[in-house]
């Protein structure tokens, strides 16, 4: 999974995306700093407990209540990436700091059509934008005044629908004239054929045809369409291909309404997480110099035996001011966005494939060491396929290792399920 983290310049997205992958990147205070996009794995904890808490209770309860030794603050899974700790477990999702936006970029301005290339591969969009009005439109430091973050936004999805218009409208005049003979037949494939090049799904030209028709009745015949008819067209695939939420950012020095602001976002059918990225990174860079203790998504956090021993009294004062500072933002700051974006907004699950339903283990006796990210209307055959393409094409059943109930190859799996799949191949 992609999620790309955009932005006008200087509204703090790279120091966002450093406090959320811990990856070191050009920060500076000028337009395109970050000319190449910058890749980075942001370490997601999954919305229940890893199964390795339910697999430990199954051992105690079937050791007569015998405690199971761990090393991992109770966790006994082997996670092959990630880490897990008291049974939270972490999970790998890339973000991509795309290089800063302006004004214009589909007609080619700034880094322009490269900028909307970097999009077309992420399943769906952070747009951070400045929510102190310390910087003008094209991201200029202005120190104060600067324009309601709902206009950031409105450029931002006004540039994705243009950039959209502009690839449909390439031909256009040609498709009509073969629908004439051909009728919507023509104007899908032609949807399809322009749209895959930016990453959408082949049922993509049905889907938005029947809604752009269920939204606008009037508009229930393409070959009359006009231009702006063309681009209400463009906003809903714009919809449906790139899931666009908002990371107001420098909330520190928040100068508009919030509630107002929220109100505004939900019309737009977004939603936006208050945060200061520059608080976020700081109690992050603690963390991994292990001064401190911290749960992601939280900002209360422990001083470790390390930092009781490193820290000034004046560093733990300030690190106790930055606490209190996020705490006051609701949602969990840049992680808490992040995991709303993967399990409420694209429904994602998590599956743990395993090769032994009983112990939960893989072939070399590794506990729970895999949990994959699918989406929540993945088939068991589907997850085959996922795990290894020979699975997939020799698959027999599944199992489902907690209840011991098989699985059929187009059964839905559920979230946090561990599932064992049967194979032909040996």
């Amino acid at each position: 999974m992609r999620i790309g983290l955009v932005g006008k310049p200087n509204v703090g997205k790279s120091t966002a995306f450093s406090a959320m992958t811990q990856t070191p990147v050009d920060i500076a205070n000028y337009p395109f700093t970050t000319i190449e996009p910058n890749i980075g794995i942001a370490w997601l904890p999954i919305n229940q407990k890893c199964a390795c808490h339910e697999l430990l209770n199954k051992k105690n309860k079937e050791q007569n209540h015998k405690s199971i030794e761990n090393t991992n603050e109770g966790s006994i899974c082997a996670p092959n990436t990630g880490m897990c700790k008291n049974h939270m477990r972490m999970i790998p999702v890339t973000l991509v700091d795309v290089a800063g936006l302006v004004p214009g970029a589909h007609e080619g301005r700034g880094r322009g059509n490269q900028f909307l290339s970097d999009l077309s591969r992420c399943d769906a969009l952070i747009q951070v934008v400045d929510v102190s009005g310390s910087t003008d439109l094209e991201g200029n430091p202005i120190g104060s005044g600067g324009p309601n973050p709902i206009k950031e936004i409105e450029f931002l999805l006004s540039e994705l629908d243009s950039w959209i218009l502009s690839i449909l409208e390439n031909g256009w005049d040609r498709v009509i004239r073969k629908a004439q003979a051909e009728g919507d037949s023509a104007i899908k494939k032609h949807l399809s054929d322009k749209l895959s090049g930016i990453g959408a799904r082949d049922s993509i030209s049905t889907e938005a045809l029947s809604e752009i028709q269920r939204r606008f009745p009037n508009l229930s015949d393409p070959q009359s369409w006009e231009s702006n008819d063309l681009l209400k067209l463009s906003t809903l695939l714009r919809e449906l291909l790139f899931p666009i939420s908002f990371a107001g950012n420098k909330a520190e020095n928040m100068s508009f309404d919030i509630n107002e602001i929220r109100s505004e976002v939900n019309k737009l059918g977004g939603k936006i997480f208050f945060t200061s990225a520059e608080a976020e990174l700081a109690i992050q860079r603690a963390a991994s110099s292990g001064l401190i203790s911290i749960i992601p998504g939280n900002s209360d956090f422990m001083i470790t035996n390390l930092g009781e021993s490193k820290l000034s009294n004046k560093q733990r004062k300030a690190l106790g001011r930055i606490s209190t500072s996020l705490s006051s933002f609701d949602g969990g700051g840049l992680i808490g966005l992040l995991s709303d974006i993967v399990f409420n907004q694209l429904n994602y699950i998590v599956s743990y494939p395993v090769n032994d339903d009983t112990h939960w283990v893989d072939a070399d006796g590794n506990i729970l060491p895999d949990a994959v990210l699918v989406p929540e209307d993945t088939t068991a055959k589907q997850l085959a396929f996922l795990v290894h393409s020979d699975l997939g094409e020799n698959f027999i059943r599944a199992i489902d290792a907690k209840t011991g109930m098989t699985i059929a190859a187009d059964s839905l799996i559920e979230h946090c399920s561990v599932i064992k799949i049967h194979s032909s191949k040996k």
